[in-house]
């Protein structure tokens, strides 16, 4: 790769400037690994993943030691847009045919355990993150509104879901009065909160749960083994077991991963207080998402302003001007907010996989690695931790059934992910365009 993402588009340990941060319940920093120390149990990466493991784990009495670059939930974990979805990235109807029915359903259960993961955690800690109930999922078509019905109806024949409604075109216009959208479904099983406090919440529980946790803390190279070396900056970290959770920060530390995962830039912006005129973008305090491939999703602040997330990336380098960006995609969903003042826009980097199904192996005996949750973190991040703390613990049902997922290689490499991306996301954004 030949930009390091840790630092291209960032300053060193110091948030974006997003909305999230400033209105995030701040901790003050930790410091960074400025010795040699042995551990249980090594984390490299500071989001939901690590954060989630790390608290698993030292609940379980291991001895943890997580290292983040920047601070904790500075990557993708504390920039989303915050929604917590239901089922798997990859809809149900096409596992079934991928992995077949038992492990489909397998998956399921495991996604419902993501979402129940995350709201027992907030409920367990007192995590103060808004945490609100609903998705809706809306088309831009007659046919995406039929499609996404035929989704729903399968939810609830197949797998029991009760959480789920279809909404007609009136329905749909009457939760969100857009005039791009045709209906589609809402999800009250699913929920959406602000990311980052959620993600300073499990920092905080992992903190009290006997977690050492060191910030501005790059790992450099991890020498396998018996017991693993985690080399840093500074110091070194000896331990028995190491859990990767860098995600689209992973650079070069494991090219196996690497080669399925590959690092996107998204960005979001949040509009000036809406006031009475947030009824003519949602009427209700849910989350939206719709059927693009460079998928559009948004919902109301806690002030009522409009986060939005949409815009497409040709490269690592974000855009000059990100406000821009985003409100062309802002514009076409909701003209009357062509010249709405935007008060925050921002850039992050997550991951996505070829099926946009996240990738977890054992990568070594003692080395799990999780990632590439292709803009389905809140969840299961959450649960990959959970998952890997179990694994390490010799409970690796939940860990396996995920690893499973057959997970292709992204053809060249990590060395053609770039150019390739560009094509790809020129391609699909054509087709968005044409209404493909």
């Amino acid at each position: 790769m030949a930009l390091n993402l840790l630092y291209s588009n960032d300053r060193k340990t110091e948030y974006p400037p997003s909305w999230y941060a400033a209105t995030a319940h701040h901790m003050d920093p930790w410091s960074a690994l400025a010795a040699d120390i042995r551990a249980d149990v090594c984390i490299v990466g500071g989001g939901y993943t690590g954060l989630s493991a790390a608290l698993h784990l030292a609940e379980a009495g291991f001895d943890v030691a997580l290292l983040e670059a920047h601070r904790v939930g500075f990557g993708a974990s504390g920039r989303n847009g915050g929604q917590l979805g239901s089922a798997q990235r990859m809809d149900q109807e096409d596992l079934e045919k991928l992995v077949g029915d038992a492990d489909a359903a397998k998956l399921w259960d495991l996604a419902e355990d993501a979402k129940d993961l995350v709201k027992s955690l907030i409920s367990k800690h007192r995590i103060e993150c808004n945490l609100k109930p609903g998705i809706a999922v809306l088309g831009l078509s007659d046919a995406e509104r039929s499609d996404l019905h035929d989704h729903a109806a399968h939810l609830s024949s197949r797998y029991g879901y009760d959480q789920i409604e279809p909404l007609s075109t009136e329905q749909g216009h009457i939760l969100c009065p857009s005039p791009a959208y045709k209906g589609g479904y809402l999800d009250m099983g699913a929920a959406h909160l602000h990311p980052l406090n959620y993600a300073l919440g499990l920092a905080r529980a992992a903190v009290e749960a006997g977690v050492r946790l060191f910030e501005g803390t790059e790992v450099l190279g991890i020498e396998e083994g018996s017991k693993v070396s985690i080399r840093t900056t500074n110091g070194r970290v000896t331990a028995d077991h190491v859990i990767l959770a860098c995600n689209g920060y992973l650079g070069d530390l494991n090219r196996k991963v690497a080669a399925r995962v590959m690092p996107i830039n998204n960005f979001i912006a949040a509009t000036e207080p809406l006031g009475d005129g947030a009824n003519k973008v949602l009427t209700r305090n849910v989350a939206v998402a719709d059927t693009k491939f460079v998928v559009n999703y948004f919902r109301l602040s806690a002030d009522n302003r409009l986060l939005f997330g949409g815009g497409e990336s040709y490269g690592y380098r974000f855009p000059a001007d990100i406000a821009a960006k985003v409100r062309k995609p802002m514009a076409e969903i909701f003209p009357h907010l062509r010249d709405a003042r935007i008060d925050y826009a921002w850039g992050g980097t997550l991951a996505i996989t070829m099926r946009r199904m996240p990738y977890l192996a054992r990568i070594a005996p003692n080395i799990l690695s999780a990632s590439g949750y292709s803009g389905h973190g809140v969840g299961t991040a959450t649960h990959a931790g959970q998952l890997m703390a179990m694994a390490i613990q010799g409970q690796t049902n939940g860990f396996d059934t995920m690893a499973r997922v057959p997970a292709l290689p992204f053809p060249g490499g990590p060395a053609l992910r770039n150019p390739l991306l560009v094509l790809a996301m020129t391609w699909y954004a054509l087709r968005d365009r044409l209404g493909v």
